[in-house]
């Protein structure tokens, strides 16, 4: 904790919060977003935002992650590997507006994407 209050009067904007998994007799219990507990503890005590990790695969974990305001940031890692369209999948699982493209990288998506009209303009 000491640390992220150092980091956050030396200018750091945000602390991305993992166990690590780095001490090999350390037992932490995994599961769906375990490591989500340890970000809301620094946030709170350290006064700064953070990102958590640990087996978010969910959009609506995510979300909820986000709205009780246990985590500013959510980092997906495996998950993008198995799904690099996860955001996109994420944004229609949760009921929002179809994501927005900028005009040079429609070629990249879904043909049922729209372009941002502000780049067509020009």
């Amino acid at each position: 904790m000491e640390l992220s209050r150092r980091l956050r009067e030396l200018g750091a904007d945000l602390i991305d919060v993992s166990s690590g998994g780095t001490a090999a007799h350390a037992e932490i219990p995994t599961g769906p977003g375990y490591q989500t507990p340890f970000a809301a503890k620094v946030k709170e005590q350290a006064q700064i935002a953070t990102g958590t990790v640990g087996m978010i695969t969910e959009p609506a974990q995510a979300e909820h992650t986000l709205r009780t305001g246990q985590a500013d940031l959510i980092f997906l890692a495996r998950e993008l590997l198995r799904d690099p369209y996860w955001p996109l999948h994420a944004d229609d699982d949760l009921g929002g507006r179809k994501a927005v493209w900028p005009a040079q990288y429609q070629r990249a998506t879904h043909r049922d994407q729209p372009i941002r009209e502000s780049d067509l303009r020009d």
